[in-house]
């Protein structure tokens, strides 16, 4: 990406014309909640949910994820110029973003989330971001559950109708009018431990509920 071409797409204006975009799409598609209540009660009576999730399927929360800004959530991106735009765009929708990943700024990004989650309770990560491999889950949402205490919500897209891109994860647009069902599993609680054979369990477990979730895969 050219350096003129990646100011454009960062500007505050191009943001908010993309935000406002996905705002209006948004609303012709058919969209279904399933077993929201559940995290949602957990976090209403002082609890702390970390909602996690594919990067492929974010596009269809854009216009949903709206709704919980009462609880001022947090979500980590990248510091790539790409994460920049996603950062405008979670922004504007009521998230604060910590900024950093596994490749550069992860550790002050992780520390960053960690306090925001024990003051506001609510926060949502991309397993597999911001590169990938696709499927694969990565130990963050791990580590910031168990620091916190949060309960892990691994949640997806069921897409009817969709198109999807030549990226490395396959990221998937819905057609208009098509369903989309965001689906909620149960809240996990891992109890927090040092022994890395532990994290890894517990990383696996997280992966093998998700990773049939995946489309195109």
């Amino acid at each position: 990406m050219s350096s003129q071409k990646a100011k454009i797409l960062t500007s505050k204006k191009f943001i908010t014309f993309l935000y406002q975009f996905i705002r209006k799409y948004s609303f012709f598609l058919r969209m279904r909640v399933v077993n929201e209540k559940k995290w949602m009660d957990h976090l209403d009576s002082g609890g702390k949910v970390i909602l996690c999730t594919w990067h492929q399927q974010f596009f269809s929360y854009i216009k949903h994820f709206k709704t919980y800004t009462q609880y001022q959530p947090s979500l980590m991106i990248s510091q790539s110029k790409d994460g920049e735009l996603i950062s405008g765009v979670a922004n504007k929708t009521g998230w604060y973003t910590a900024r950093g990943s596994s490749t550069r700024g992860g550790r002050n990004a992780m520390e960053e989330m960690i306090d925001r989650i024990n003051k506001t309770g609510l926060a949502a990560h991309i397993l597999d971001g911001p590169t990938g491999p696709a499927g694969i889950v990565k130990n963050g949402a791990i580590k910031m559950a168990m620091e916190t205490g949060a309960a892990i919500v691994p949640f997806y897209a069921q897409t009817e109708n969709d198109w999807h891109a030549k990226s490395w994860d396959k990221f998937i647009i819905p057609k208009p009018l098509s369903k989309v069902k965001i689906v909620y599993m149960d809240p996990i609680i891992f109890e927090k431990s040092d022994d890395v054979k532990v994290l890894e369990l517990y990383r696996e477990i997280l992966e093998t509920k998700m990773r049939s979730k995946l489309k195109y895969f």
